[in-house]
């Protein structure tokens, strides 16, 4: 949904989920993971998986902050507004329509659905090996 809505480094995006959380294809990652590592049931996986995740994601949140700080003067306005990582539905936020398919497709979000099906798959065969 989120990846539809974004004109990458053409305007800046404040409408469906990006009314609502600043950084919604990153919440969406953080909690396909944390399914995937509670579906795991072990505690290692689901430190590894945290690790990852600051490691990775703080820096690129950061960065990504400080383009967009540079390049859209009004970023500082919806920054003050939108909650960076936990969705807040408080508030007068207009989220607007404008969901687009070609963007979808262009951004290759689908990407992420042939992760979580790998994944997916994975934890269905630690399932079978360890009914046997």
């Amino acid at each position: 949904m989120a990846s539809g809505h974004v004109k990458k480094n053409e305007e800046l995006t404040t409408t469906g989920p990006y009314a609502y959380c600043r950084n919604p294809l990153y919440l969406g990652s953080i909690v396909i993971a944390i399914g995937f590592a509670v579906a795991s049931v072990s505690i290692w996986v689901a430190i590894i998986i945290v690790f990852l995740f600051v490691a990775i994601y703080v820096p690129v949140i950061r960065g990504e902050e400080a383009f967009l700080r540079a390049k859209f003067p009004q970023y500082d306005e919806y920054a003050h507004r939108v909650p960076r990582l936990i969705p807040s539905f408080v508030g007068q936020r207009n989220p607007g329509s404008g969901f687009s398919r070609e963007l979808y497709l262009q951004h290759r979000e689908y990407n992420a659905i042939i992760g979580a099906v790998v994944v997916l798959a994975a934890l269905a065969a630690k399932l079978i090996w360890l009914s046997r």
